[in-house]
């Protein structure tokens, strides 16, 4: 099981890479490793927070693909009629933007440090964006 170690503002998580279920999305983040965003709270979509990455094509499609990720996993939306995204619930979810709902392929899932999800989310919620670094273990 490959794994990520994810630093998103005061807190530290593990990740699992989810490599059956959604290979290509998982191979094409590991290139872009070590990757480096900024999260914001998102506007349709509930409990979650974001990195919106604009026109960031990581040449995949879909695969494994959700509107609704649980708490700690991690969603790659590839582009289309939104811009490329990626999204972490730290509660319910329904993934939306102004277009309407929409699905993103669910490549990470958090194994460790699942309790500070929930404050993670609050966090960026109540005070704004927060710098988010995702390393390979």
């Amino acid at each position: 099981m490959k794994k990520l170690k994810i630093t998103a503002g005061p807190y530290t998580f593990v990740a699992k890479l989810e490599t059956e279920a959604a290979p290509k999305t998982c191979a094409a983040f590991e290139k872009a490793l070590p990757f480096i965003s900024e999260i914001i709270h998102v506007r349709w979509s509930g409990e979650g927070v974001w990195m919106p990455l604009g026109d960031l094509n990581f040449g995949v499609d879909y695969e494994n693909a959700t509107s609704y990720p649980a708490p700690g996993q991690i969603i790659l939306y590839p582009g289309g009629v939104s811009e490329t995204e990626i999204l972490m619930a730290y509660g319910p979810v329904c993934f939306a933007s102004k277009a309407g709902q929409l699905a993103g392929n669910h490549f990470l899932t958090i194994v460790e440090g699942l309790e500070n999800v929930h404050p993670l989310g609050r966090l960026v919620l109540l005070k704004g964006a927060h710098p988010i670094r995702f390393d390979a273990l």
